[in-house]
């Protein structure tokens, strides 16, 4: 587990952006299976490709004209129940951090893993989640 004051500025990327932070299981569990319409799930981590790729990706998407109806986010290797939780939503996907999932009516419907995230740019990562964005929400 990482110590809060390390990732409380990765956190707080997302969440001054309008994610809410889920950090417990019972959030997670209660969000996603009561979400209707569309929900974002970014799953944070510490990595260099959440803060150069993932987390700038789904910022910019999010200012597309078509967009979730939620946002939210769980940090790996922080909030270990919460993202174990929301894993268990994400199968058969392998887990993944970061990774960035769209959920509709509680139904996984895209899903960026983290080989789609390594190596990409934020432009990349965010024009294919408005894609999604378009199609879904």
């Amino acid at each position: 587990m990482y110590p809060p004051q390390l990732t409380a500025p990765m956190a707080k990327d997302l969440t001054d952006y309008g994610f809410e932070s889920l950090t417990t299981s019972e959030q997670v569990t209660q969000t996603i299976e009561n979400s209707e319409g569309t929900l974002l799930l970014v799953v944070n981590s510490v990595c260099g490709c959440a803060a150069a790729n993932a987390r700038p990706g789904a910022k910019m998407a999010i200012q597309h004209s078509s967009k979730p109806d939620k946002l939210t986010t769980v940090f790996a290797g922080v909030d270990m129940e919460a993202t174990a939780t929301a894993r268990n939503f994400l199968l058969p996907y392998p887990p993944s951090s970061p990774s960035i999932a769209l959920f509709k009516d509680g139904k996984l419907v895209h899903f960026l893993e983290r080989h789609h995230i390594e190596g990409r740019s934020a432009e990349i990562i965010a024009e294919n989640l408005k894609m999604a964005f378009d199609r879904f929400c």
